[in-house]
């Protein structure tokens, strides 16, 4: 079920995705990348409808859904997602 990020509190919405971006395996190239920047990064993607917040009543968790697709659609070739 997808969940409207605008429904969120601001508390909830950067603890949701400080989670998302900390995660053990998630992928920024060679490059380091500030948390706060990874945070615009992923806000920026909820807002332009290239991510989702997903929550699975089954195992009661909440995550957040990249839509790998729409982002490489608006990345220039050899460019990086913004």
């Amino acid at each position: 079920m997808d969940i409207p990020w605008k429904t969120l509190s601001k508390s909830a919405l950067r603890g949701l995705i400080e989670e998302f971006v900390s995660r053990e395996g998630t992928e920024y190239g060679g490059v380091a990348v500030e948390m706060s920047a990874k945070r615009e990064q992923v806000q920026l993607q909820l807002e332009r409808g290239e991510a989702q917040i997903n929550f699975d009543p089954e195992t009661d968790t909440t995550d957040i859904v990249i839509d790998r697709e729409r982002v490489g659609q608006r990345i220039p070739k050899g460019g990086v997602v913004a």
